[in-house]
């Protein structure tokens, strides 16, 4: 078993070339005779936990553009059967393989006429061995708070959702150079809102479309990364009413349509905000702006990401919260690691407090 334990500075360091090495491999695998069940779903069913199913929001938004039946679903609320559900694959994922609902949801998938298809990163694991077909990608190290994993996990998942779509071309071939080109434009807006970000006392993120997985993978690495109190939500929902609690926030805004209206609105009134777009709207007071290249939906979720790990790496450096440090361990969320009782992988950093 591999899939080893770096740091999340490192994650980020490496992240484009192992970006790569992934499309890759998945590439590869998808077009083996072994994954024809796979590319021949009509009502795939994607479920998963935490950032596997923030993920989900690329696929299922891919495959309904082109007019095949999806949803995502979080694993726990399939762990008792699929009953309810018109699936003829489930698409489990779950980087380490390890996480319980989801295993409990291939587990009871289990039933004529559905194939049970694990996304992992670590090969074997409990996951992997109950399904029946898996979709690896590579045993890459990743970081604790996951960098290339969760990255990873997106780009494998438009190429999945390519394969059962029929599409013949992926954007994938660049990919190394284009996080590059973001990380370093993410690294310069950043620094010029570190330090009011991180005296900021809670956090929203809102995106329509593919970009919610930025969103919601945004709140999570700020809670996790960060210990910032965050929230996703979706555009127009964040309109009707939850926008009103704005108040020594940050507001992440993702988008290019009315994203851009609003970012100018929560700026205008004062409120932190950074607004990731491809269109050409000029920074101002309170607003800063990260330009992103046109790109497909998928290639545009893994750079929004590395935008945000960018972001919460500097927060949390500015909070004096180590990166590594978890404040809750919990013992049903996953399954033991093996690596781990032979020494293998590396222990979660000591939880430092928070600084006021």
């Amino acid at each position: 078993m591999s899939g080893s334990r770096i740091t999340f500075l490192e994650g980020q360091a490496g992240q484009g070339a192992a970006l790569a090495r992934i499309a890759d491999r998945v590439r590869s695998q998808l077009a083996s005779p072994e994954r024809a069940a796979l590319r021949a779903a009509r009502r795939p069913l994607f479920t998963g936990i935490g950032a596997s199913y923030a993920a989900l929001a690329v696929p299922v938004q891919q495959l309904r553009k082109a007019g095949v039946v999806t949803q995502r679903v979080l694993s726990s609320e399939i762990e008792t059967g699929t009953a309810g559900f018109d699936t003829d694959c489930l698409i489990a994922v779950s980087q380490g393989g390890r996480s319980r609902e989801t295993i409990a949801a291939c587990r009871s998938a289990a039933a004529p006429g559905i194939t049970r298809t694990a996304l992992l990163n670590v090969l074997p694991s409990r996951l992997g061995e109950l399904a029946d077909l898996t979709v690896g990608l590579g045993n890459e190290p990743d970081s604790h708070a996951s960098t290339i994993g969760y990255t990873g996990t997106v780009v494998a998942l438009d190429l999945i959702a390519g394969a059962i779509a029929g599409r013949t071309q992926d954007p994938w071939d660049d990919i190394a150079e284009q996080t590059a080109a973001v990380h370093r434009r993410a690294a310069e807006v950043v620094a010029g809102l570190r330090e009011r970000g991180a005296r900021c006392i809670a956090s929203d993120a809102v995106a329509a479309g593919a970009s919610c997985a930025s969103a919601e993978e945004g709140a999570l690495l700020l809670r996790e990364v960060v210990r910032m109190t965050a929230a996703a939500s979706a555009t127009r929902n964040y309109l009707h009413g939850e926008m009103e609690s704005a108040g020594n926030t940050l507001h992440l805004v993702f988008g290019d349509g009315r994203e851009i209206e609003l970012a100018r609105s929560l700026a205008g009134s004062g409120h932190l905000t950074l607004l990731l777009t491809t269109a050409r709207v000029e920074p101002a007071d309170s607003l800063s702006v990260i330009r992103l290249p046109e790109v497909p939906d998928a290639v545009r979720v893994v750079l929004e990401t590395v935008v945000l790990q960018e972001l919460v790496a500097r927060l949390s450096a500015e909070r004096g919260v180590p990166i590594e440090s978890f404040v809750f361990a919990h013992d049903d969320t996953k399954w033991p690691d093996p690596r781990a009782a032979a020494g293998n992988a590396r222990p979660p950093a000591p939880v430092a407090p928070c600084r006021p």
